[in-house]
């Protein structure tokens, strides 16, 4: 798989505080987004990579915070030694809550980011900014489980516009402090959160309480 592919999408990046976990949801119009877009490391930090996505930004920020670096300062370090940057839309967050984002401005529009403590909604080729506010929403309100919860808040973005062609697959990756705790990945459907929502429930044994 070539390192730069275009990936119009929705992102949830979050950290748990409380219990040290972090994760990454996301859902897109393009195919195999779970293969690009989100990259987590037990105990060290979560990254979503996306736009025209490069996965490095994945694999390399994990690894210089793994190291000690900030997340402001690690992407920083891969903007610098990006000649498309303006390409790119990236979110990080480490195990200490730490946060950097970038969306270049040659992104596809819609195109944004909303921060707030513990997580941080970002997307482009959306609908609009309403589709990044119903992630946090959705997000914020549920009471489930946090794998669910991020779940949940896919959905809810879908629903009220999501990405511009509509979504094509869904992935969602949470990591305890020592262990991946779910890992789960639609590469393609006509529905994917709806199937990725059915693979969390296979996961937890548990019925759906949410609409």
């Amino acid at each position: 798989m070539n390192d730069l592919n275009f990936s119009g999408t929705f992102s949830l990046v979050v950290y748990c505080a409380e219990t040290k976990r972090l994760g990454v949801a996301v859902a897109s119009g393009s195919k195999s987004v779970g293969k690009r877009v989100p990259h987590v490391k037990p105990g060290v930090g979560a990254v979503a990579t996306q736009a025209y996505t490069r996965i490095v930004y994945g694999r390399k920020g994990l690894e210089l915070m793994s190291r000690g670096l900030k997340p402001k300062q690690v992407l920083k370090r891969l903007l610098k030694n990006d000649p498309e940057s303006n390409l790119r839309q990236v979110a990080m967050i480490d195990i200490k809550g730490r946060t950097s984002t970038f969306t270049g401005k040659d992104a596809p529009e819609w195109k944004g980011v909303i921060q707030g403590e513990g997580y941080i909604a970002i997307g482009n080729l959306l609908s609009g900014e309403e589709v990044l506010r119903a992630l946090v929403k959705g997000f914020i309100q549920s009471k489930e489980k946090l794998a669910i919860r991020m779940a949940n808040a896919l959905e809810m973005a879908s629903l009220i516009g999501g990405d511009r062609r509509g979504e094509r697959s869904a992935a969602l990756l949470l990591a305890e402090p020592d262990n991946i705790e779910v890992k789960l990945m639609v590469d393609e459907d006509k529905s994917p959160i709806s199937k990725l929502i059915e693979k969390l429930q296979d996961t937890y044994n548990c019925v759906r309480t949410y609409t």
